[in-house]
C-alpha cells in the first residue's frame, strides 16, 4: 500500500489523456483552410498562417498544462510546492504530437500514431507525478525518463520545425524558447534547483547557432541532431559543474555527446 501512494488516481489520469486525445480527433474533424495574419515589424513583413487545426493543438496543450496541475493536487506530499515546472514537458509533449497528427492522412498510420501519442502522454503524466517526491521509490527512474523524453522532444521539435521551412525571424525566438525550458527542467530534475542563468546562456548559444545554420541545406533531422548535440553537451556541463565536478572531468562526457550527435547528424546526410 505505500507503494501505491505515489502513483497518481487512475480516474484523473485517464480523464486528462481522454481530454487531451478527444483535442487531436476533433482536430480530423475541422476544415484545413487557413488564416493568414500579417505583422509589420520594422521594415519586415511577416504572415502567420493560423488554421483551426493549429488552434486546437495549441487549446490541448493548454489542457495539459491546467489538467497536470489538477492530477498533483491529489499527490499526498505536495504540500505547498508549485506545479508549474512539471507543466513544461506535458506541454511540449502535446503539441509535438498534435502537429504530426494534424498533418496525417485518415487511416492505420494516424490511428498508429494516435495510439502511441496516448501512451505517450500517460508516461509523462505518471512520470511528472511521481517526480514530485524525491522520496518515492521509483523517483530515480522517473527523473531519468523525463530528463531522456525532454531532449527527445526537443529533437522532435526542432525536425518539425526545419520541415515547416519559416523565417528565420520566427525560428530563433521559437528555439531560444524550447533550449531554454528544456534545459531548466533537465537542470532541476537532476540539481533540485533553479539555474536560470545556464538555461538563458544555453539558450543564448542555441538561438545563434540557429541563426548561423538556418540557410545551410540540412534535411530536418540533420538540423535537429546538429542543435540537439550542444543543448545536450551544454546542460551536461552545466549539472556537472552544478556538482562540484572537476572542469576537466565534467568536460569529457559533454564532448563526447557532442561528437556522437554531429556524427549523427553527418550519417544522416
Amino acid at each position: 500500500m505505500q507503494s501505491r501512494s505515489f502513483l497518481p488516481d487512475t480516474d484523473r489520469i485517464g480523464v486528462l489523456t481522454a481530454a487531451v486525445l478527444l483535442a487531436f480527433a476533433l482536430t480530423r474533424l475541422l476544415p484545413s483552410t487557413q488564416t493568414v495574419l500579417g505583422l509589420t515589424l520594422g521594415g519586415f513583413f511577416l504572415t502567420f498562417p493560423i488554421s483551426l487545426t493549429t488552434v486546437m493543438t495549441l487549446l490541448a496543450a493548454g489542457v495539459t498544462a491546467t489538467g497536470m496541475d489538477w492530477l498533483l493536487r491529489s499527490h499526498p506530499g505536495l504540500g505547498s510546492q508549485r506545479t508549474v515546472e512539471h507543466w513544461i514537458l506535458p506541454m511540449l509533449t502535446t503539441f509535438v504530437i498534435g502537429m504530426p497528427l494534424s498533418l496525417l492522412p485518415g487511416g492505420p498510420s494516424w490511428w498508429i500514431t494516435f495510439a502511441i501519442a496516448g501512451l505517450a502522454l500517460v508516461t509523462v503524466f505518471i512520470a511528472e507525478y511521481v517526480a514530485v517526491d524525491p522520496t518515492a521509490p521509483a523517483y530515480s527512474a522517473a527523473t531519468g525518463l523525463l530528463t531522456a523524453l525532454s531532449f527527445a522532444v526537443y529533437l522532435i521539435l526542432l525536425t518539425i520545425l526545419r520541415s515547416s521551412s519559416p523565417r528565420l525571424i520566427i525560428a530563433v525566438p521559437i528555439v531560444f524558447l524550447v533550449s531554454g525550458l528544456v534545459s531548466l527542467r533537465a537542470l532541476h530534475l537532476r540539481l533540485r534547483r533553479w539555474e536560470f542563468a545556464w538555461a538563458g546562456g544555453i539558450a543564448l548559444i542555441l538561438s545563434q547557432l540557429t541563426s548561423a545554420l538556418h540557410y545551410w541545406p540540412l534535411s530536418p533531422i540533420q538540423f535537429g541532431l546538429v542543435l540537439l548535440g550542444p543543448l545536450y553537451a551544454l546542460t551536461l556541463l552545466a549539472g556537472n559543474l552544478g556538482e562540484d565536478t572537476p572542469i576537466q572531468r565534467a568536460s569529457v562526457e559533454p564532448l563526447a555527446a557532442l561528437m556522437l550527435a554531429w556524427v549523427a547528424a553527418a550519417f544522416f546526410g
